[in-house]
């Protein structure tokens, strides 16, 4: 006779096991059975004894005997049934943000310590994960309706883990790049602080990520960790960020248009008329040969002797070539009498020869 467990003597708690009492040769017989574990009877009368969801206490030596009629067996030799506590697996995100965006892709690794070399299958919360898993590593390139919280277990043979942490992921849609400027009129020869920036503020720890890409007329510079630049050429500028490997990108930020301007609050002017620029009665005039940075004005006059109105807003030109400078008056209107006025393009001096 003899006490048949499962052929693993550690079982983990919580799991159900199964012992049988066989006695050879008593095949066939009408035998009742007595059980002892740690010397304690117990009274079970059949030759298998379950144990559900078995605890620390349930281990020690197990041994069994039978009886037919007044006859008993001797007690079978004792088999040792170990309890221990399962283990509880650790599962990881990489990256580690998890504010994380539609399109990105993560992947959750549960990791089983201790359980080096046993070969473990894996369960997955949510359960749409759980396709067939020989593998710790689950990759996911999420989309929104993957926010949730994600934990694993694992199972060899009839043994499971507890369930591991839990990770919890938020899923937003693609970010769009910000971009600001610190002032929008600059002096020539000055410069301006462009800022780029993705949300969550550059404070939170999965923001501190991002590498920012800056583009001037569509022409991409390195990526840069710092999201400031210091910009004093004119052009188009935008930027993006991007994080991960390979890179993630958001959405390009708006465009900054910025050229340097004169400040007209500190720097006095005079006009100089322009040729052919007086008392034409057309509203346009057309320049050549721009040659450096000028600022053109007009106004216009009429009667005899003639009235002037005030000089327009300055309009500057700072490439060379071929440019039209639009004075804002098309018709002066006085009473409910319209005049045609003629107009006076002139070139406004700064005092620096700017």
């Amino acid at each position: 006779k003899r006490v048949a467990i499962p052929s693993w003597t550690q079982i983990y708690r919580d799991t159900t096991v199964t012992v049988r009492c066989e006695i050879q040769g008593g095949e066939g017989a009408q035998w009742t059975y007595e059980w002892r574990q740690n010397q304690l009877n117990t009274p079970p009368t059949s030759s298998v004894y379950t144990i559900n969801r078995v605890t620390e206490s349930d281990g020690g030596e197990y041994s069994c005997r039978g009886r037919r009629s007044s006859s008993w067996t001797e007690w079978s030799d004792s088999t040792p049934l170990k309890v221990i506590v399962p283990i509880k697996p650790t599962l990881t995100l990489q990256p580690s943000w998890t504010q994380i965006y539609s399109g990105e892709t993560v992947t959750v690794t549960c990791e089983i310590q201790g359980g080096e070399g046993a070969q473990w299958t894996y369960e997955w919360r949510p359960a749409k994960l759980n396709t067939p898993q020989t593998s710790n590593e689950y990759k996911i390139t999420v989309t929104e309706s993957d926010s949730g919280g994600y934990s694993c277990r694992g199972r060899r043979d009839y043994s499971l883990t507890y369930w591991s942490n839990i990770i919890r992921l938020t899923v937003s849609s693609k970010p769009k790049a910000e971009l600001r400027a610190d002032r929008t009129a600059v002096p020539v020869g000055g410069s301006v602080t462009l800022t780029c920036s993705v949300s969550p503020s550059s404070s939170s720890s999965s923001s501190s990520r991002w590498k920012y890409y800056w583009y001037r007329d569509w022409k991409s510079n390195e990526a840069l960790t710092n999201g400031q630049i210091s910009v004093s050429d004119g052009g188009l500028y935008s930027c993006r960020g991007g994080r991960g490997e390979p890179v993630y990108y958001t959405e390009y930020s708006d465009f900054y248009w910025y050229k340097a301007v004169p400040d007209l609050s500190e720097k006095s002017s005079s006009y100089e008329l322009l040729p052919d620029g007086s008392g034409t009665a057309q509203d346009s005039y057309i320049i050549h040969g721009q040659t450096h940075t000028a600022g053109y004005v007009c106004r216009a006059g009429r009667g005899d002797p003639e009235y002037h109105t005030d000089h327009s807003q300055p309009k500057f030109v700072w490439s060379a070539g071929q440019f039209v400078s639009l004075c804002p008056f098309n018709k002066l209107m006085l009473g409910h009498h319209f005049y045609s006025p003629s107009f006076r393009p002139l070139k406004s001096h700064l005092h620096d020869n700017h």
